[in-house]
Parts: structure tokens; sequence; C-alpha cells
């Protein structure tokens, strides 16, 4: 049977003036089939995504109300915590509100929306990564010219060619999808829409469109990883040779930063370095992305950091202060 004989109920005529008709709505198919499961992931998501929300403006709020966090670390560390709230938004909340419904319907344009500000959102949290990996690189090893190399220019631009290059990598890809003729099936096997799922739907071979998002995306994720890796590895080294093998500072001070580069990219290699998977697999481990790493995050970077910890207790003293007062 042809693709072309799968017609679906949604579809309408394109308005590009195509004689072909095009899919108007995509079916998702979701997390779970049995209603039990359902509601017991659609608690579990609701109280991770409060976890998100909370614990992410908690952080953004403390450092630019704090005066003793105004330093590179921590406005990277703040910008990281404002990405990790768009990056969960953009999915939790419908899968959320897709778990007790029956038919998942995502519009087109809601669609095509969606992949946009995940790819925008993904770029811009790799390049905070990476600053944030080259700010532990000074802190450790020059220290004594931290703040002349991490001057604020320095960190602003940083924020700034995150979203150049966030916007740059999704509209990169975006500009080949919207063009694609989809005709006919329109079930993603998937709690949201992404380029992989979307490229099989459309009519037409998808081999080298698969291939473009692999050479962008794959090779942005899989680069940046190394990237990283690499740096957290010459830290170590560095710090191993002038300290006579103690390296337990700064694995204590990288453990965080490395927890959460291998818990980000795992799933974006998996999806988008290998041959574009057959299996449902992958919208699970994005579950890590979307859900799991923002809300780890703050716990992360809160329980292992000493100023966090300082502020905190700072602000909770002058809670009672107003209190009384």
């Amino acid at each position: 049977m042809n693709k072309s004989d799968l017609k679906s109920p949604l579809l309408s005529k394109s308005m590009n003036g195509l004689n072909e008709s095009v899919v108007s709505e995509f079916m998702l198919l979701g997390l779970a089939s049995s209603w039990e499961t359902k509601v017991f992931l659609m608690l579990i998501f609701s109280l991770i995504y409060l976890g998100i929300i909370l614990g992410n403006l908690f952080i953004f709020f403390l450092v630019i109300f704090d005066s003793h966090l105004h330093s590179p670390m921590y406005f990277l560390l703040a910008n990281l915590s404002l990405i990790d709230v768009g990056l969960s938004s953009t999915t939790v909340p419908k899968m959320i509100t897709d778990l007790l419904n029956e038919h998942k319907i995502i519009s087109f344009q809601s669609c095509m929306t969606q992949i946009c500000f995940i790819h925008i959102m993904g770029g811009v949290e790799m390049v905070l990564l990476i600053a944030m990996a080259f700010d532990r690189y000074t802190a450790i090893c020059k220290p004594l010219h931290y703040l002349n190399i991490m001057n604020p220019k320095i960190c602003v631009s940083f924020v700034i060619a995150g979203w150049v290059i966030g916007v740059i990598h999704a509209m990169s890809q975006f500009a080949f999808i919207i063009n694609l003729p989809f005709c006919g099936p329109n079930k993603v096997d998937s709690f949201y829409c992404d380029f992989p799922r979307i490229i099989k739907l459309a009519c037409t071979d998808g081999a080298k469109f698969e291939f473009i998002i692999a050479a962008n995306s794959g090779f942005m994720s899989m680069g940046t990883f190394f990237l990283l890796i690499l740096s957290y590895i010459f830290i170590l080294v560095t710090v191993w040779k002038r300290s006579s093998g103690d390296l337990s500072k700064a694995f204590v001070t990288l453990s965080a930063h490395i927890t959460v580069v291998v818990l980000f990219f795992t799933p974006c290699m998996f999806l988008y370095v290998w041959p574009f998977p057959t299996s449902s697999i992958d919208k699970y481990l994005f579950i890590v992305d979307f859900a799991i790493t923002p809300v780890l995050n703050p716990a992360i970077y809160t329980l292992r950091n000493k100023d966090i910890k300082i502020s905190i207790k700072r602000l909770s003293k002058w809670g009672h202060y107003v209190k009384f007062c």
C-alpha cells in the first residue's frame, strides 16, 4: 500500500498551491496505554514539573537579588536555570495533559513551533555548558587571571552566542523540514515532535534529510560532549600535576558539571548521532532531557555549592527578620 493510499481525515489542501493534500495535524502516541499507568505518570510528571519551575526560578532569582552571587559562575548558572525552565516547558505540560486524553492531537504549526523551540533551547544549553566548563577551567587552572578572563563582557558574550547558535542550529534544519510533503501518515510514536520522527512521515525519501539532521544535531551533540569531557580531563590532569596526585577537591567541584553533561548528552547522541532509531526507546530517553535533568540541576548545584548554601541561609535569616519586624 502506498503512502498516498493512507489518507487521514486530518488533511487539508496545501496553502502553497500544490495539488496534493497535506497533513494539518499529527497524532502523538504518547508514553503509556493503561489508565492506571497514565494517572501514575501524570502525578509523577506534575510533581517533577513543579520542582523544575520552583527549583530553577529560585536559583535564578537568588542569583539576581543576592549581590554575593554576582560572579561569572552564578551568572551562567542563572541562565542555565532559565533555559531548563524553557526547555522543559516546551514538552512537559503537553505531555501531562495528553496522558489523560484519548486522542493526543497537535497541529502542524504547533508541532513545527515545538521542534524549533526544542532545538533553540538545546543549542543555548550546549553553549552554556561549554561556557561553564571554561569558567571552571579558568578558576582552577588560572585563578590569578580569573576575573580578568571571565569579565562581564565575556559572560554576556557567551549568552548571546548561545542564543545566536541555537537559532541558527534550529533554523538550518527547519528550513529543510518545513517544505517536506506530508500527505497521509500522521501518527508520531512519541510524546513530542522532533525532526527524526516527523521526517519518517514525509511522503518522500527522507534519507538525505536524515543525513542533514545527523550532520547538524549529531555533530553538534557529539562534538560538544567530547569537547566538554576533554576539558574536564584536562582540568583534572592539570590539578593532579600541581597537587601531587590529590584530585579530591577538583573532582568534587567538577562532579556536578560532569553529571549534568552525561545526563544531557546521552539521549541527544542516541537519537541524532546513530542512524535514526526505529524503536520507541528514544522517547523514554528524552524524558531525561526534558524532565529529569532540569529538576536535578537545582539540587546538584545547590547541595554541592557552598556559596548557594550560604546565600539560602542569608535569605532565611532575612525572612525571619522581616517576619518579626
